[in-house]
């Protein structure tokens, strides 16, 4: 296994002059910076898409679940792309800032969108491509600005702040409607006006990674890219975490399940992230930490079993605000469980010129088999029941779960 132990000039200016290395690095925490905004700005919109869509435009749960795989799934590719160019160009910051631009901008593409599904549609990509080639650079900026034994904490610590704005989106989001009269576009507009304060904070406070001169730095091919994969620890963890995606249920999809089972108001609905977002920030940490320690791989399956048991939660007999509470932080645990800790779990494998395009490989394989996951579950809903979807989807799950423990791809610390 290749453990990088470099951190580059920026990281290293981090460090204090008495040699003592701080687990979190100034760096990460204005990278968390970024993500806190952006994160109010794209959960403004995520809080209010599902009954925009479904209730508002009168999609069907397959439409639904072709679009909500769209919004997850479409950064496929462009992960790929962004990883690559981030690499090979050795300017993580710059496709960083050309991401989270391109989202920015997408907010202003729903309001011009109006009721055209097409239209939403191709808003919605553009947004998620934003995504897909910001995602990979901004998580190889973290592991470059840290040190190894220490990247679940420092992944912990972005994670949390990245999740406090999304604790704090959905507000903003319900105090836009009520105060606009339940005008989208309010929300809409909003959403982009933080979207470019967040770019503003990522071009002023982010130090770049250029460990070297630019006519030292390697020049990154595609080839050698995918040659990653001959990695068998590397190979492991991109082929479970993407077995694991495609039977994992999204989170628009279980809070649209909530409602149902709980019958809430369209103007609360925004406020079902919330449970999510409050426990998560609340666990970030602690379960970065807590998988330095015991192992990166046990926590990330761990999580996946918070998710199997709230998804058995919303088929129990119980209704109301208990199912809903029960189901929210069990699906909070899940994310504060799995979303840093696979990075922290991945990143050291990967050599450091390829720690941008090694990453998006991971999270490419996530990205398109949730998209297909979104995809199946809205065409089992829409074939069969609510219930009888819910039951198959957690069945699923159980099983890949099971299956990794067993097999235990990763079988180092990490």
């Amino acid at each position: 296994m290749y453990i990088a132990t470099s951190r580059g000039a920026d990281a290293a200016a981090d460090v204090p002059k008495s040699g003592v290395k701080r687990a979190v690095t100034g760096n990460v925490v204005a990278l968390g910076l970024v993500s806190l905004v952006t994160d109010i700005s794209s959960e403004m919109v995520t809080a209010v898409l599902p009954l925009y869509l479904v209730l508002g435009l009168g999609l069907s749960p397959l439409q639904f679940g072709v679009l909500d795989g769209l919004y997850s799934g479409v950064t496929a590719v462009v992960r790929l792309i962004g990883g690559h160019l981030a690499d090979r160009w050795q300017r993580l910051k710059a496709v960083a800032c050309f991401g989270y631009g391109l989202s920015a901008l997408g907010k202003i593409g729903l309001m011009l969108a109006g009721s055209s599904t097409v239209a939403i549609g191709a808003v919605l990509a553009a947004d998620r491509t934003g995504k897909g080639v910001r995602t990979a650079p901004r998580d190889a900026l973290i592991t470059l600005s840290s040190e190894p034994e220490h990247l679940g904490r420092a992944f912990g610590v972005h994670r949390a702040m990245d999740t406090f704005g999304a604790f704090l989106g959905p507000l903003v989001a319900m105090a836009v409607l009520w105060l606009s009269l339940g005008s989208y576009d309010s929300v809409f507009f909003t959403s982009f006006c933080i979207a470019a304060i967040g770019v503003i904070i990522l071009v002023v406070l982010v130090k770049d990674h250029q460990p070297k001169p630019r006519a030292e730095r390697p020049k990154v091919a595609l080839r050698e890219t995918a040659g990653l994969i001959r990695q068998a620890s590397f190979r492991r963890i991109c082929v479970w975490a993407a077995l694991l995606g495609l039977v994992t249920l999204s989170d628009s999809f279980l809070y649209l399940v909530l409602q149902r089972r709980w019958e809430l108001g369209a103007v609360f609905f925004p406020l079902l992230p919330l449970g999510t977002a409050g426990v998560y920030l609340l666990l970030a940490v602690p379960f970065g930490r807590l998988s330095d320690r015991i192992g990166r791989w046990k926590v990330f399956l761990g999580g996946h079993v918070a998710l199997v048991v709230a998804l058995l939660a919303l088929l129990g007999p119980v209704d109301g605000g208990i199912l809903a509470v029960l189901a929210l932080v069990l699906h909070g645990v899940f994310y504060a469980a799995t979303d840093g800790v696979l990075m922290a779990a991945a990143g050291p494998l990967l050599p450091e010129h390829q720690r941008a395009s090694g990453l998006a490989l991971v999270q490419t394989g996530q990205a398109t088999t949730r998209m297909l996951a979104s995809v199946l579950f809205g065409l089992a809903w829409t074939t069969w029941d609510l219930h009888a979807a819910v039951l198959v989807a957690a069945g699923a799950l159980a099983v890949v779960v099971v299956a990794a423990a067993v097999l235990r791809p990763l079988r180092t610390h990490a």
